[in-house]
């Protein structure tokens, strides 16, 4: 038996472990050497699919920075997106990053200042790192996912406010790393599931992890399971400084989980909104089975669950069947 459970898990380790240095089959290849590829930017080759056509899709990005914004449009074809990785189940060997430094000072809409904004439903994205430099001071994201049924897998989304804005539908981040300092994993309508992410903080006096914009009982939820959350590799980051979320809306939910915490997050844990505006009367801000350091403390807001939040809850009963579940990242 313990010789089975062993090669199990090695045969699992193995499959995660695998390389994706060549495109797929029928894939589209985007690529900084003209030889390799039949597109030099990234919009070019979304904008050569078609919309109308329900075969599924995909691209093939080769390594390289690609300084642009990107949108991928409704469409009715599901629509995968990969990055060259030489070990697709660890974002720390992601050579495919996308960046650009557009804030609210520039454009109108937090929509307009992504990265990546994701229209589409049934999209996934592997091994490539979203990125918006902007900094401090206005809302600048990384990622807009704006429409259901999307997967992120061993991604790396950089930012400092706003950085992932998970909008509508329901929503998988597995294996993947999110790095912000003011309401960085934020929407109004998303169910989210967040899988062994790890989650940084920035240099700041006071951050929030996560804002939810939920504004009543409908079924928006945020939940990190089994992630970890610290400081940034090189930052200094005061104890204390941070808190695991507040609300955007009045029905704010967010749950954190199996997690280990370290001592950035503030004893209290969660945070009003602002003083005179604390929007604190609805709101569902629950822990299980937390460690760390930050897990501990007087949580006065928060609740402590009886049971950890199924994923089911946040992603249906049928999500293992779902094609932008993809189960080998779980």
């Amino acid at each position: 038996m313990i010789s089975y459970i062993l090669t199990l898990c090695l045969n699992l380790c193995l499959v995660l472990a695998a390389s994706r240095t060549s495109a797929p089959s029928g894939a589209l290849v985007v690529s900084k050497a003209p030889a390799k590829g039949q597109y030099s930017k990234i919009q070019d080759a979304v904008n050569a699919l078609s919309t109308s056509s329900t075969t599924a899709q995909s691209i093939f990005i080769e390594a390289g920075t690609y300084n642009e914004q990107v949108y991928i449009t409704p469409r009715k074809a599901a629509l995968t997106i990969y990055g060259y990785s030489e070990n697709t189940a660890d974002y720390n060997h992601n050579v495919v990053t996308i960046t650009q430094k557009l804030s609210q000072n520039e454009v109108a809409t937090n929509d307009l200042t992504a990265t990546l904004r994701a229209w589409s439903t049934n999209f996934k994205l592997y091994n490539v790192n979203l990125v918006n430099s902007y900094g401090s001071g206005k809302q600048a994201l990384a990622l807009n996912a704006a429409a259901t049924n999307q997967g992120y897998y061993a991604c790396k989304f950089s930012g400092f406010q706003d950085t992932i804005l998970a909008q509508t539908g329901t929503q998988l981040y597995a294996k993947s790393y999110i790095e912000g300092a003011t309401d960085f994993i934020f929407g109004q309508h998303a169910s989210a599931w967040f899988s062994s992410c790890d989650i940084r903080v920035l240099s700041a006096s006071l951050g929030y992890i996560t804002a939810s914009g939920r504004a009543s009982n409908e079924a928006g939820y945020y939940v990190l399971d089994h992630c970890s959350i610290a400081a940034k590799s090189g930052q200094s980051v005061a104890k204390g400084a941070y808190y695991l979320g507040r609300p955007w809306g009045a029905y704010a939910r967010v749950a954190v989980q199996s997690t280990t915490i370290s001592n950035v997050v503030n004893a209290a844990g969660w945070h009003i909104w602002n003083t005179g505006d604390e929007r604190t009367d609805h709101v569902s801000f629950g822990e299980y089975g937390n460690s760390g350091d930050g897990a501990a403390g007087t949580r006065v807001i928060g609740t402590k669950l009886s049971k950890a939040v199924a994923i089911t809850d946040v992603l249906g009963s049928g999500y293992v069947s779902a094609a932008y579940v993809d189960k080998a990242y779980l």
